[in-house]
């Protein structure tokens, strides 16, 4: 099975759950032998060509000058990775074209068409959704260019039933061409921290006295990291704790801002960056993790969060009440409202007992269910379906 992958991101450049589902997926796809070929913009540096395995990586230079919006940002660069992708195909055909989300559907969608290559596209959000609808020129444009895809596309895959029913809803897709495939994690790399003593670095960011409250995504609305300083004073007027939140993003300053006046500025550690590695230090040393999303496909960072064994805390959105089962695997909360997340925080930290039910039923889920070799065998399965309706039409 020789597959040409599309996709905006890809290590060294990741921005959200896209570009970590692509960095893991590729691998696992390749372990199980499909030839993988991805291409993927040069945004932040990176080999040109980088071979793994069966998969090869190429990242293909964005055009020189700045074109003003991101749409015409994302049009332009799908010419190059058009090109070379006609070069790779010349060279060998392909058995299927993989597209992840509308950045690379321009590219997808043309080289479908010439070289009659069947397209499958995972949708990882979209831009009505991530918006709470349409209200500019480029949204809708976007919104286009995401229904064009899914219609070019012979399956689409979306990586939670709340995804699958948002692609259904907003762009009229027949049920029957719909797969959810989730998201997953190698639980495995935490198993390597058991023998590390990590006091000393949890040391860094809290006080041995501190509770640590941990959060990592990015700083935008829609990860709802205002309502979790809102709910900072409730939480502090009954325990010592910090704020630790990773990631960076146009809010950031803001969060920072909101803190302050709200008096809990000192509680709050915004870490910005940090390494993979350091994150999951302090996925290890954290007494809670919580994600109050207002818009969420699925949530990486929250199976992250039980593969290391820390509770959990989520709103009820999206993709997070799938894999957060209240009361079972962690607790949910009303979305958008912080005194419901001040009581889910206060719940995990004074009922010790119960969180630890909650983390060994989640960590076991996640073994069971969200492994990276089973959602392989998932798509390649997916992949074999497509080939052969593909061989079998005559189209």
């Amino acid at each position: 099975m020789r597959v040409l992958m599309l996709s905006w991101e890809y290590p060294p450049h990741i921005v959200g759950g896209l570009g970590r589902h692509v960095a893991d997926l590729l691998p696992s796809l390749a372990a199980q032998g499909a030839e993988v070929h991805l291409l993927t913009p040069r945004w932040a540096g990176g080999k040109g060509e980088e071979r793994r395995g069966k998969a090869t990586i190429y990242r293909i230079d964005p055009p020189a000058v700045e074109a003003g919006s991101l749409f015409t940002t994302a049009w332009q660069t799908n010419l190059a990775l058009e090109e070379h992708a006609a070069l790779l195909q010349e060279r060998k055909p392909f058995d299927i074209i993989h597209a992840h989300d509308w950045l690379v559907g321009f590219a997808a969608c043309s080289l479908k068409r010439h070289y009659k290559i069947p397209l499958l596209a995972t949708i990882h959000a979209t831009e009505r959704g991530r918006g709470h609808g349409l209200h500019n020129d480029l949204q809708r444009a976007i919104n286009d260019v995401e229904w064009w895809l899914t219609y070019e596309a012979w399956r689409v895959i979306c990586t939670s039933d709340f995804m699958a029913q948002e692609v259904k809803g907003f762009f009229n897709v027949p049920a029957d061409k719909v797969d959810v495939v989730p998201n997953g994690v190698h639980w495995e790399r935490f198993c390597r921290l058991e023998e590390e003593d990590l006091t000393a670095f949890r040391a860094q960011f809290v006080a041995p006295e501190e509770k640590m409250i941990l959060h990592v995504g990015r700083i935008v609305h829609e990860k709802g990291l205002h309502l979790l300083v809102q709910a900072a004073p409730k939480v502090l007027a009954q325990h010592k704790a910090k704020f630790v939140v990773v990631g960076t993003g146009d809010l950031l300053g803001g969060l920072r801002q909101q803190a302050q006046e709200l008096g809990v500025g000192r509680n709050f550690h915004f870490t910005g960056f940090i390494p993979d590695e350091d994150r999951d230090r302090l996925y290890k040393v954290a007494d809670c993790a919580v994600f109050p999303s207002l818009y969420e496909p699925f949530g990486i960072v929250a199976l992250e969060a039980m593969a290391a064994r820390v509770p959990v805390v989520v709103s009820e959105v999206g993709g997070l009440k799938e894999v957060v089962k209240h009361g079972e695997t962690g607790i949910t909360v009303y979305p958008n409202n912080s005194d419901s997340l001040a009581w889910g925080i206060l719940h995990t930290l004074e009922h010790p007992r119960w969180a630890e039910m909650r983390v060994e039923n989640a960590y076991r889920m996640v073994k069971e269910e969200y492994g990276w070799d089973r959602i392989a065998r998932r798509t390649i399965e997916i992949y074999r379906r497509v080939v052969e309706e593909r061989e079998a039409s005559d189209w």
